[in-house]
């Protein structure tokens, strides 16, 4: 029993210490014709408007969907409260987070994987996406030669497919343990590319990673691609550990 209370005691402190570090992700919610998109945006320390800022997207995995505009923050947020980071490369990061019944991304789930529509245009959630992201863009000092936008599992999906849509808007990509429909890989050609993936992944198959990296290579793409021996779906852990990750994203520029 005392071990059972110690673990909820230590989960309890854990969440509640979580919540204060991420306090600095400012509440918001974009609206539009009776739609709503929560999100959390952080700021550069001594923000200015007078200045513009790179802006970066990131969208989350299908286990922090919701509407408590919370749990989206779970992955990767720390990243970007880091001081040094902070310090260097001050810029606009937003976690959106995806309704509990809906997807980033348009695809079919099967006994054997995913199946990707050829043409993902028709998705309500990303539709918000590209309205909180344009809302942004007005309302903030916003560089738009340094748009990037990336995300993990469900979001890695979402981020080929947001690429997809807006061909000519970002600077950069990252999709970790994601996958997309190959075919669309001329369209999303332009952004350099970084594309990770755990080899024993049992969520979502590297393969489709591997596919998207061989379509967007044939196609001239600039692709950073790796592939972790041994790693199952939690992969994003070894790139938010990688030193090398965010000063390639934040080097990236149109």
């Amino acid at each position: 029993m005392k071990k059972i209370y110690s673990v909820l005691l230590f989960l309890t402190i854990l969440m509640n210490t979580s919540k204060v570090f991420t306090q600095e992700y400012r509440y918001a919610t974009y609206e539009e014709e009776g739609q709503s998109l929560p999100y959390r945006i952080l700021l550069p320390e001594n923000y200015s408007v007078e200045k513009n800022y790179p802006l970066l997207v990131f969208l989350h995995g299908s286990g922090e969907r919701g509407n408590d505009n919370e749990l989206q923050l779970v992955h990767g947020s720390s990243l970007f409260l880091n001081s040094e980071f902070r310090k260097n490369n001050p810029a606009i990061i937003v976690f959106p987070q995806c309704a509990k019944d809906a997807y980033w991304a348009t695809t079919i789930q099967t006994d054997t994987g995913f199946t990707y529509i050829k043409k993902p245009k028709n998705n309500p959630t990303l539709d918000l996406v590209e309205g909180m992201l344009d809302d942004v863009i007005q309302n903030y000092g916003v560089d738009k030669k340094r748009i990037y936008v990336g995300g993990l599992s469900m979001g890695g999906m979402g981020t080929f497919e947001l690429v997809y849509r807006n061909p000519r808007m970002f600077a950069a990509a990252f999709a970790i343990c994601g996958g997309a429909n190959p075919k669309i890989a001329r369209k999303i050609r332009r952004p350099v590319w970084r594309i990770d993936h755990g080899e024993a992944d049992q969520v979502v198959a590297v393969d489709l990673s591997k596919k998207m990296v061989d379509a967007l290579l044939k196609k001239r793409a600039s692709v950073v691609y790796n592939w972790y021996a041994g790693v199952n779906h939690n992969s994003w852990d070894t790139v938010f550990a990688d030193p090398e990750f965010l000063p390639w994203l934040f080097a990236q520029k149109k």
